[in-house]
């Protein structure tokens, strides 16, 4: 049995009538950019995270690139974020002139919360909450801590969508929250796209006029903008995609909770739910301490992985001008080494999961790593 990490097609064969239909109305009305469609999914993605304003781009990056400028954070400023983040998080800040500040993962891999406040400096304008794998940060504790110093929070929701903190969706919490629908997300688009959601009118009126080259008016240019839209084609497709997701997102919960009961192999260290968090499960993350082993006893028997994510991004040759070391966030490196994502998609079915389980408790490790 061959079992790919993940299969979008299966997702699109769930709803292919009611995106093919969106397809189609969207080509036939000769409306591509900026138009009726486009300020449908705005209205809609709002009302579902709870937030006043949603604002299209053209990827998850951009709105994290938008995000920090719109919050006027650049050259000489520090934001916090987490060391064991994908390196669009930092790139949205270095983007901007400013300069990361790591804090170590917690066992949830997300931000350790209890480590923010040692990091905070006369410099520091704003945390970035990376809302990692599809379960929440700490969002009281993170809130609690910005507006002790007065400091900006963004919200990286990428692999979120969905996601809550004791029942308040992610990206409602801080002053902008950022969302990728990149294809493999839980409501991903069919190529690239993104939006930021914020409350703040102010706010949203200036994304809208950053996106289309700085201007609200065409020809008639405000400031130095960026050529990133969401297209009407995409969010014509994601608009029935949302409309579906929290049924995605129970299907995978679901697949997850078999997971968590049918794994018994005593060398996987399985993931948890913090208290407080629920999770869309965008990934199943497990750790094995001889990953290698692992990952090609699987492959052999047909079951796809993947690494999320190899290489923490201080340690990657884009931020080497950091000046940062193998060894200075352990636990970070300590994950990068261990976690391991196994398929669960929408649409897997009954069988191919039994097998994938079958298949893990069935992996033998060297005892020899596990004495300690």
């Amino acid at each position: 049995m061959k079992i790919a990490t993940n299969n979008l097609k299966r997702q699109y064969d769930l709803y292919a009538d009611e995106y093919e239909e969106a397809a189609l109305k969207c080509l036939r009305s000769g409306w591509y950019i900026m138009g009726p469609e486009l300020a449908h999914f705005e209205e809609c993605f709002a009302r579902y995270i709870g937030t006043d304003f949603c604002v299209g781009v053209a990827s998850g990056l951009d709105a994290l690139h938008l995000a920090f400028r719109l919050l006027e954070i650049g050259n000489g400023d520090e934001v916090i974020v987490a060391a064991n983040s994908y390196i669009a998080c930092v790139m949205g800040i270095t983007m901007n002139g400013a300069t990361p500040v790591f804090v170590e993962p917690d066992c949830f891999y997300n931000m350790d919360a209890a480590k923010i406040e040692e990091k905070i400096t006369p410099k520091t304008k704003a945390i970035l909450a990376v809302h990692l794998f599809g379960q929440a940060c700490d969002m009281e504790q993170i809130m609690k801590i910005a507006r002790k110093y007065s400091i900006k929070v963004v919200e990286d929701c990428a692999q979120s969508h969905g996601n809550h903190w004791n029942d308040q969706s992610v990206g409602s919490f801080g002053d902008i929250g950022c969302f990728s629908f990149y294809p493999t997300k839980g409501c991903g688009a069919f190529g690239d796209a993104g939006c930021i959601v914020t409350d703040s009118e102010e706010l949203a009126d200036r994304a809208r006029v950053l996106r289309n080259y700085g201007s609200n008016k065409k020809y008639y240019n405000e400031v130095v903008g960026v050529n990133s839209r969401l297209d009407e084609l995409q969010a014509a497709l994601l608009r029935v995609k949302l409309s579906h997701l929290d049924e995605m997102n129970e299907e995978r919960a679901a697949l997850a909770h078999r997971y968590g009961q049918e794994i018994r192999n005593p060398h996987i260290v399985l993931p948890s739910v913090r208290d407080g968090a629920d999770s869309t499960w965008h990934q199943y993350v497990i750790r094995v301490k001889q990953r290698d082993k692992f990952i090609d006893f699987l492959s052999h028997h047909g079951i796809g992985t993947m690494i999320h994510y190899p290489i923490p991004p201080y340690l990657s040759e884009a931020y080497r001008y950091l000046g940062y070391q193998k060894g200075d966030f352990p636990i970070t490196e300590q994950q990068a080494a261990e976690v391991v994502s196994l398929p669960v998609y929408n649409g897997m079915t009954g069988e191919e999961q039994a097998y994938v389980i079958e298949t893990i408790n069935a992996f033998e490790a060297d005892e020899r790593d596990y004495d300690s």
